[in-house]
């Protein structure tokens, strides 16, 4: 889930979350002397280049304007493409009354899930990971009026909020929120598979055991979405880091990269690229093996 502040200032909608990516963006008076190493393939690269003393300030107004234009970009293609409703924003607004934390997806997010779901023919959705069921309805939405979304919630507190936004979706009829842990959930979702799209997005550690069922419940042409999978880098080139999430995430995304059964792609999509998806497409599920 990525971490957004979302408020309402004057007319434009997303003023407080424009203005909150900017100072979030906009380098500090000491980024022109920072420099950083990036291993890979043997290769050092420049994270970040080194100035000379010249030059400095122009370089720093350089960045602050493209850290604007990114932002201004990003909430332009919000309004044009995925334009929060009340129900949207009620489903926010829920989550922080109940005191959740706000790692909801973006708004873009929701809308490339129902891309996702429309590009494989959805009726059948799970949802690993509920929070105040934000996603839930942007995936619920995605499905036809006889379609079903199974979103698994570890918390029942969180379930009821959950549950309360997707009435006020309307999306109450087709999305059905089951309590407990999600591995303990998982195997008796048997029956009711096969999943067309299953979207990942919950405790990190558990992404090896939720990518498993996932196979198991899916079917050639389903989609497995994970989110969470670039997470500043980290898990792309710390395979010895003693963090638990970035260990599960790297596995995970080097398990999607090298899986013969799928058809992965990770994109680096939120957070100005620091974080994003990682996307796979069945070829063959562990079901038809």
């Amino acid at each position: 889930m990525t971490a957004r502040l979302v408020a309402e200032t004057g007319s434009a909608p997303y003023n407080a979350y424009t203005q909150a990516s900017v100072q979030r963006n906009a380098p500090s008076p000491n980024d022109a002397a920072m420099t950083g190493a990036f291993q890979r393939n043997g290769a050092t690269c420049m994270t970040s280049p080194s100035y000379p003393g010249d030059n400095s300030a122009k370089q720093l107004d350089d960045l602050r304007a493209n850290a604007q234009q990114r932002t201004e970009i990003d909430a332009a293609l919000i309004d044009l493409f995925a334009p929060e409703d009340d129900a949207l924003k009620a489903a926010i607004a829920a989550g922080q009354d109940a005191n959740m934390p706000p790692i909801q997806i973006s708004p873009l997010d929701g809308r490339l899930l129902q891309v996702l779901a429309a590009a494989c023919g959805a009726r059948k959705i799970l949802d690993i990971g509920t929070l105040a069921g934000y996603s839930s309805i942007w995936l619920a939405r995605a499905l036809p009026a006889d379609g079903k979304l199974i979103s698994l919630e570890m918390s029942e507190k969180h379930a009821a909020v959950a549950r309360a936004s997707l009435a006020r979706a309307d999306m109450s009829d087709r999305a059905e929120v089951r309590v407990g842990p999600a591995i303990e959930s998982l195997p008796g979702l048997t029956d009711e598979a096969p999943f067309d799209l299953i979207f990942i997005d919950a405790d990190k550690t558990g992404y090896l055991a939720y990518l498993d069922w996932a196979m198991k419940l899916s079917r050639p042409g389903s989609i497995i979405v994970a989110d969470n999978c670039i997470r500043g880098g980290k898990p792309l080139r710390a395979t010895t880091d003693d963090d638990p999430d970035t260990q599960a995430l790297g596995n995970y995304d080097r398990l999607v990269a090298s899986d013969a059964r799928l058809v992965s792609v990770a994109l680096p999509i939120d957070n100005d690229g620091t974080d994003g998806f990682a996307i796979s497409v069945v070829v063959t599920s562990a079901k038809n093996e």
